[in-house]
């Protein structure tokens, strides 16, 4: 099966002319979320059903499309604006499990010889503990996690605003990325203006008690400005880096930015 076919119609439309019209599409405010939620890599392939990489031009022009979401949904993003907050009436009992493994398989973390690495464009505290972070002022929410499988659940974090770690750790704010690496061998990476939202959340709780590691034990990235794959759990090291770091969903095709 084409996928060139299928969005042109056999008409033979090439990669540009479906990039072009897809920004003209993206100009109407109605379409705007449509156009967050599809014209991504990962979304085309689920639509197609084909394996992109048996055709390296339209492979090609499907991440040029998803480079171009990247950059709409950056312009769309208000640094300012707050996600909805919820009563702890509405918490989801039991707040679910997901990973890209299963439950059993979650990873084990030494509470006493765990140690967050801090490195790349930061000059202050680069090596932390557990009871250090505990140490910081702590604030949490109630908000809603949103998978981009099409569930979502609300659950109260309780942490770190990331803001201020990053200043405690002597950070350069104007960099472009903070990425994360994690005990259970995942990765990401987000921009920095998320990074600096005051609801996104170095997570050290989940409803007052200590994070179990089923939820990301020791730590979690909270935010509720992302989909659920940009929000890593059982983080052991993080980077501030102007280079482009990709993430272990988004290098298989899943959009960088990942807005929700």
């Amino acid at each position: 099966m084409s996928i060139r076919k299928i969005f042109s119609g056999g008409s033979g439309l090439d990669a540009d002319s479906i990039i072009k019209d897809a920004r003209k599409e993206l100009k109407a405010p109605a379409r705007r979320l449509f156009g967050k939620r599809i014209l991504t890599l990962g979304g085309l392939a689920m639509l197609s059903g084909c394996d992109l990489t048996s055709d390296k031009s339209v492979n090609a022009m499907l991440r040029k499309m998803s480079s171009f979401n990247d950059d709409a949904q950056a312009l769309l993003f208000d640094p300012n604006k707050l996600a909805p907050t919820y009563p702890e009436s509405m918490i989801t009992r039991p707040f679910p499990f997901n990973a890209f493994y299963d439950i059993d398989e979650v990873p084990e973390v030494d509470a006493s010889t765990y140690r967050l690495q801090v490195g790349g464009l930061a000059r202050g505290k680069r090596v932390w503990t557990l009871e250090e972070l505990r140490a910081l002022p702590q604030e949490s929410q109630v908000t809603r996690h949103i998978c981009i499988e099409g569930w979502s659940a609300i659950g109260k974090w309780g942490g770190v605003r990331f803001a201020d770690f990053l200043a405690r750790s002597g950070a350069d704010t104007t960099a472009k990325y903070v990425a994360f690496r994690c005990a259970d061998n995942y990765f990401t990476s987000i921009d920095m203006p998320t990074a600096l939202h005051a609801q996104t959340l170095l997570t050290l709780t989940y409803d007052g008690q200590v994070l179990p590691p089923k939820y990301g034990f020791p730590m979690k990235l909270r935010m509720p400005t992302k989909l659920g794959y940009k929000n890593p759990k059982h983080i052991i090291a993080i980077t501030v880096t102007n280079e482009y770091p990709g993430g272990y969903w988004e290098n298989q095709g899943y959009n960088w930015f990942g807005g929700s």
